[in-house]
């Protein structure tokens, strides 16, 4: 091995914050202690980048790179690298960075993992290690932590692209660029210096295929390969099939089969059945006799004859061959192989351990090998009845020579069967798959009108996935070709709808208004639609003038034939489908309710609400559950979100999942069942990052944010608030942002800071350009009323009232005629006040919600107290302490608790029962729950208490379940509440024993 001292360069990178937490962990630690971690991920995702970018932050020592030297490393041994390193530490800590260990011989990587487990944190020596995720990870690196490098997210990817291009690549060049990158960001880098100007600013058209076999084997570091001409098939056919399931694990069945197609053994013909899974057509287990499950030796599983393995037995068996022909004789298939390390297999699926390999060993191969292999899945897959995949594969297996005349024809006959078979709804397939052969039907088509007919329906196809990244070039592709009005407006549909979901809603807006006005003569019902979700875009806007002229009565409609499988994207095909009057109801109703015509917006939303209760389609009843959100149904909006939920789920619809889940959210939040909409906003959060929805992910955001605003995790409500306004002000989410600030103001006023929220919820609630949402800012007025009564303010807590009554009067918030009582008892005068507070809590008792009726009774228990009415206070605010505590509402809790203590009661809630809770606890979970109490991190506890941040990782865990606690700010104030519980305990002990003594001296 050699070293040598590092250069430090600047080191840009995007996407990597978690990442180099952890590196920055490890750098800081190392002036009293040592430490080591393995940086892993594919080729191309930046492993060398944050090593160079950790030699560069570390100023505490030396920093050296370690790396086999030319003999490689059969010369070191365990004891002189240690020398070594030890010696180099010996001054200062020292930092080792060794790149690329995977690629090390095997006494190398031997003396480097044993070094590394000998040394002791006192030798102040910090190793980091980058390995390649692309094959296993070797032995001696195994039981090393690990920090993984996964993909950029599409806004880390974009940034970085802006960065390379300096911001002057086209829009569709852009998108087309994030897309085959696939969050890589050297493949980004790569697929940039391949363009020209003219093509990176649209002038000339992109290469095809942008990602070439040139560029992908230059990130991935050449073209994988297999020892044998059988496992370079094995990788190839593995490659091609993952083509059809968009690059995930496919069957090891299907593989076996179509080695078998494409290389024959003499005699034996192709497996009968399916041609599907394990022994799939002998109905039997798996090959006996290996020891090792299915066709140990191939790990592709039974009827190794095909030459993937041995068989285990020369006669009938569980891999016998049922067909005809003679059997083969032992040892006749080639020897068995291992399966090559770029692959895993899992049960009976075989996947890639990287994506991009998979993509080099299919852009890399033979291009007639290619379509072999994919003519071989073809004739498996039609043989078992896989109609598109099967059709698929054969329209990749055609290609070579520029074609005749004779083979344009057949080109042309595919992709009809391909667009025909993808729009046929008796054929099982997801989204995704459809997609793909909408796409591949395409790029076959030769006319300009079809072909974008067929891009557009791809792209729905995608967008309904949840792959708006998908989605994105191909309606590019579709805008590049002539087509007439009425695919050019569903093309317009679909771009509105996703960049409705992910992107700047102003923009959406006006796609969907211009997809409205193309519709209007050729599909007039699909124009409604288009116009109900530009009013979507504007409301999400906070639009109101926007909203309302697009809400403009519509013409007059008139019967039309859609054509088959054209029932709209995404979010309005349902819409579409359904009878026009669901659409037309919805408009008018809400045209009517941003009017203030109130006595007229109920009738026909209550149309809208009363269809979905017969529906099974989730865009309708997403419909229906919005519906009834206006109208204050809470009920029937659970119902129909609940309904849509299942719907979606059903139909494999990605990007329709989240959706549901938020008006989930929103009626949970509006009953006051703030846990419920917690846990749906959790997974209606994860679920829209997954499928890149980030407008969705920051509605669940602004939620979240307001379910934590009542507990005790400031730290919770902060972190949602940024993020939901970042991507709020970038996308112009004004209904998403006035709730996430509602809810930083909200956790303000129950930390006991009124000045603070009155001023952040004056600026939503008071006329003015900053006031907030439309739709939304009314909700905030009893936070903001109460807040400014404690501020002194009383004012503008007037001022907002009027507005506020009319709210109410409208029925469309349960908990509004109660919020009303309390804000006038807020500002009554004392002989007032006392009605005014009973008016409040009668209201709560009709309308529900825990919260709410916890915060009226607090602010009377308050008032009573004040009013030196103790014995009435104190039930009033014990009944507040038991609502919020049965909510969980800790922050509110404890303004209760520390009321009733200002009584001099002694209050009796879930905060008193902390020493019992606590004694449930093992004596070293409690050793670690003192230190993490004391501000102490995981690693901090690892050390003093001599275990590993794995075994503080796992009892927190356990802590955390046993206490039904979820921060650690939480379990610090149980464990200082037991802990003055103790003191009050010891100190009555102390009082009692002396009296005891007093009295009996005086005996």
């Amino acid at each position: 091995m050699t070293g040598e001292t590092t250069v430090r360069t600047a080191v840009r990178i995007h996407g990597r914050s978690t990442q180099r937490k952890a590196l920055r962990a490890l750098l800081d630690a190392l002036p009293h202690h040592g430490g080591h971690l393995v940086v892993a991920g594919e080729p191309g995702l930046g492993r060398t980048t944050l090593l160079r970018w950790a030699a560069r932050s570390f100023r505490a020592g030396p920093v050296l790179h370690l790396g086999p030297g030319p003999g490689g490393g059969a010369r070191v041994t365990v004891e002189r690298l240690l020398d070594t390193l030890r010696a180099a530490s010996a001054a200062a800590p020292v930092l080792v960075c060794a790149d690329d260990a995977h690629l090390w011989d095997a006494p190398a990587r031997t003396a480097l993992g044993r070094a590394v487990r000998r040394l002791s944190t006192a030798d102040r020596v910090g190793l980091l290690l980058s390995v390649a995720s692309d094959r296993a990870v070797a032995p001696e690196f195994a039981r090393l932590p690990v920090v993984h490098l996964d993909p950029l997210a599409p806004s880390g990817a974009a940034a970085l692209l802006d960065d390379a291009t300096e911001g002057v690549a086209a829009p569709a060049v852009r998108e087309q660029l994030l897309a085959e990158a696939e969050g890589n960001p050297a493949l980004l880098v790569a697929l940039v210096r391949r363009l020209s100007p003219a093509e990176l600013r649209g002038h000339r058209p992109l290469p095809r295929p942008l990602a070439d076999a040139a560029a992908l084997a230059e990130v991935a570091g050449g073209a994988p390969s297999g020892p044998s001409a059988h496992a370079r098939d094995l990788l190839l056919t593995v490659a091609a099939a993952g083509r059809a399931e968009d690059g995930t694990d496919v069957d090891a069945g299907l593989v076996h089969d179509a080695l078998r197609h494409l290389r024959p053994e003499p005699g034996l013909g192709p497996r009968a059945g399916s041609g599907l899974g394990p022994c799939a057509d002998s109905g039997l287990g798996p090959c006996a006799g290996s020891g090792l499950g299915p066709c140990a030796g191939s790990g592709l599983g039974p009827c190794a004859d095909s030459g993937l393995g041995p068989r285990a037995e020369p006669g009938p068996g569980p891999c016998a061959e049922p067909g005809p022909g003679p059997r083969a004789e032992p040892g006749a298939g080639p020897r068995a192989e291992p399966v090559p390390e770029h692959l895993v297999l899992a049960g009976d699926r075989l996947r890639f351990r990287s994506p991009l390999v998979r993509r080099t060993v299919h852009a890399t191969a033979a291009p007639e090998r290619r379509r072999a292999v994919h003519r071989a899945l073809a004739e498996v897959l039609e043989t078992g009845g896989h109609r598109l995949t099967g059709l698929l594969h054969r329209s990749w297996s055609l290609g070579g020579p520029e074609p005749a005349p004779a083979s344009a024809d057949r080109l042309a006959a595919v992709a009809d069967r391909l667009a025909a078979v993808a729009a046929d709804a008796a054929v099982p397939a997801s989204h995704r798959l459809r997609a793909t052969a909408y796409a591949r039907s395409a790029e076959l088509t030769a006319d300009g009108a079809r072909r974008a007919e067929r891009y557009t329906a791809a792209a729905e196809q995608a967008l309904l996935a949840g792959r708006p990244d998908r989605a994105r070039p191909l309606l590019a592709a579709a805008r590049d070709s002539a087509a007439p009005a009425a695919v050019r407006g569903r093309a317009e549909w679909v771009r509105g709808v996703t960049e409705l979901r992910d992107g700047p809603v102003g923009d959406a807006h006006q796609s969907l208004l211009l997809a409205a006005s193309l519709l209007a003569a050729d599909a007039p019902a699909d124009a409604a639609a288009a116009a109900l979700a530009a009013a979507d875009a504007a409301w999400a806007a906070g639009d109101l003038p926007a909203c309302l002229a697009t809400l403009a009565p519509e013409p007059p409609h008139r019967p039309e034939n859609p054509a088959p499988g054209s029932d709209g994207p995404a979010d309005a095909r349902g819409a579409a489908a359904h009878p026009a009057a669901v659409v037309h109801d919805h408009r008018v109703g809400m045209r009517a309710l941003l009017e203030g015509r109130l006595d007229r917006a109920g009738a026909p939303l209550g149309q809208v609400v009363e269809r979905g209760r017969s529906e099974d389609r989730p865009q309708t009843l997403l419909r229906s559950a919005a519906a009834a959100l206006l109208l204050g149904d809470v009920d029937a909006a659970r119902s129909g979100g609940a309904r849509a939920l299942a719907a979606a789920r059903q139909l494999g619809s990605d990007t329709l999942v989240p959706q549901a889940l938020e008006y989930l959210a929103y009626a949970e939040l509006r009953a006051g069942r703030h846990p419920q909409a917690r846990t749906h906003a959790e997974e209606g959060l994860r679920t829209a990052l997954r499928t890149g929805q980030r407008n969705t992910a920051a509605h669940h955001r602004a939620v979240l944010a307001l379910a934590a605003s009542i507990e005790e995790e400031p730290d919770v409500v902060a972190r949602h608030v940024t993020a939901a306004l970042d991507t709020a002000r970038r996308h112009g989410l004004a209904q998403a942002a006035t709730l996430a600030q509602w809810a930083a103001a909200r956790a303000d006023l129950g930390r006991g800071r009124p000045y603070d929220a009155a001023d952040r919820l004056g600026l939503l609630v008071l006329p003015g350009p900053a006031r907030g949402h439309f739709a939304v800012w009314r909700l905030a007025v009893p936070c903001f009323v109460e807040a400014a009564v404690l501020a002194g303010r009383h004012e503008d807590a007037r001022a907002v009232l009027s507005d506020f009554d009319d709210w109410a009067a409208f029925g469309a918030d349960p908990q509004a005629a109660a919020q009303l009582a309390r804000c006038h008892a807020l500002l009554a005068p004392g002989e007032h006040a006392d009605a005014l507070y009973r008016r409040a809590l009668d209201r709560h008792d009709e309308a529900g919600g825990d919260f709410e009726r916890a915060r009226t009774a607090l602010l009377y228990g308050k008032w009573l107290r004040r009013r030196r009415r103790p014995r009435e206070a104190r039930g009033r605010l014990g009944t507040a302490l038991a609502g919020f505590e049965r909510c969980g509402a800790g922050v509110w809790a404890a303004q209760a608790r520390d009321e009733l203590r200002a009584l001099g009661a002694a209050p009796q809630g879930t905060g008193t029962g902390a020493p019992a809770r606590l004694g449930l606890l093992t004596p070293q979970q409690l050793r670690i729950v003192r230190h993490v109490a004391e501000g102490a991190t995981n690693r901090e506890v690892a050390l003093a208490l001599g275990v590993s941040t794995r075994t503080v990782d796992y009892h927190l865990r356990k802590v955390f379940a046993a206490l039904g606690v979820r921060s650690r700010l939480e379990l610090a104030r149980m464990v200082g509440e037991a802990e003055q519980a103790h003191e009050v305990q010891g100190a009555r002990e102390t009082r009692r024993v002396g009296s005891y003594e007093k009295t009996g001296a005086e005996h």
